[in-house]
């Protein structure tokens, strides 16, 4: 399986935000849905048809921030006619607007300008982002003390993605300018994919050690609000073994993995904010190597995952 960029939106960005989308999915991440195993009555041609359909609004120029939110949203929706990207979107616009034009020399470049795309969001791209959310209807969303999204927002959206930041980490992103994918997501991405082994099991390796170092972090923001913030933090705690087993270099089995991965949809619980932040720090990757975007993805790697330092 193979991603190309399409040249005729927007270059790199949408060709690294449709890499990133199919990883989400090549790679069977605990809990996730994957080419192999789906869950939560959702299959991977949903989230594959869903980037699909919403990378031209995502890279589009001559949108502002919160209309490509919006705009991809709805196309989202209407092929999917269900919430399968939300945070993706959130959390991969203000990346696109800030990798267009000439490409970021480095991670620090593309991390400035990420800062200076969220330092001037305005009202109106909250007004947008707000109306998005209303479309996706998210599972789980409640009512908010401040800024709440059933009512029409009067601060501009990093303000309210602030208001909001200690509860949901997309939010947080937004306040504390993407720090967790430059300095958590990143980085893990790169050193796995910089480790030895054929190209496939180290791509495989590198999106789940980063999808599970996120998990590890924080408690997932999509099952704390379908089931409550202590069975967010028992899963955490159960990713954080894996962690530890990741970086010090011990052998994980894909059986082991995939075990994991069905006693979580068993129990209805989809670490999807995790997931979402694991595809922004693949499209970060993507923005800043354009030659990761037309490398070949195999879903279906070698049984054992090994890290070796």
């Amino acid at each position: 399986m193979r991603t190309a960029p399409d040249n005729s939106v927007a270059g790199n960005a949408a060709a690294a935000f449709l890499w990133a989308c199919t990883l989400d999915v090549a790679v069977a991440k605990p809990g996730n849905v994957s080419m192999d195993a789906p869950g939560h009555g959702m299959t991977a041609r949903l989230f594959l048809d869903s980037a699909a359909a919403a990378v031209a609004p995502l890279t589009d120029a001559a949108l502002t921030v919160g209309a490509r939110i919006e705009e991809a949203v709805a196309q989202t929706q209407a092929v999917a006619r269900c919430n399968t990207n939300l945070g993706i979107l959130l959390l991969c616009a203000p990346l696109a607007a800030a990798a267009q034009g000439e490409p970021p020399r480095d991670a620090e470049t593309l991390r400035k300008r990420t800062k200076a795309v969220l330092a001037g969001l305005t009202v109106a791209d909250a007004e947008a982002a707000y109306r998005a959310i209303a479309h996706a209807m998210p599972a789980g969303l409640g009512a908010a003390p401040e800024q709440d999204v059933a009512a029409r927002p009067t601060v501009n959206l990093r303000a309210a993605m602030h208001l909001a930041a200690m509860r949901d980490t997309v939010a947080r992103q937004y306040a504390n300018g993407y720090a967790d994918l430059f300095t958590l997501g990143l980085p893990v991405l790169r050193r796995h994919l910089a480790g030895h082994g054929p190209w496939p099991e180290r791509l495989h390796r590198a999106v789940t050690a980063v999808h599970i170092a996120f998990l590890a972090r924080f408690p997932d923001s999509h099952i704390a609000r379908k089931h409550g913030l202590p069975a967010a933090r028992r899963v955490s705690a159960r990713a954080r073994l894996f962690h530890w087993r990741f970086e010090a270099g011990q052998s994980i089995g894909s059986e082991e993995l995939a075990h994991w991965d069905r006693e979580l949809k068993a129990g209805g619980l989809n670490p999807g904010t995790s997931a979402d932040l694991t595809v922004a720090s693949a499209m970060i990757a993507g923005c800043l190597d354009s030659a990761l975007c037309v490398m070949p993805i195999d879903p279906r790697p070698a049984a054992g995952i090994v890290h070796t330092r």
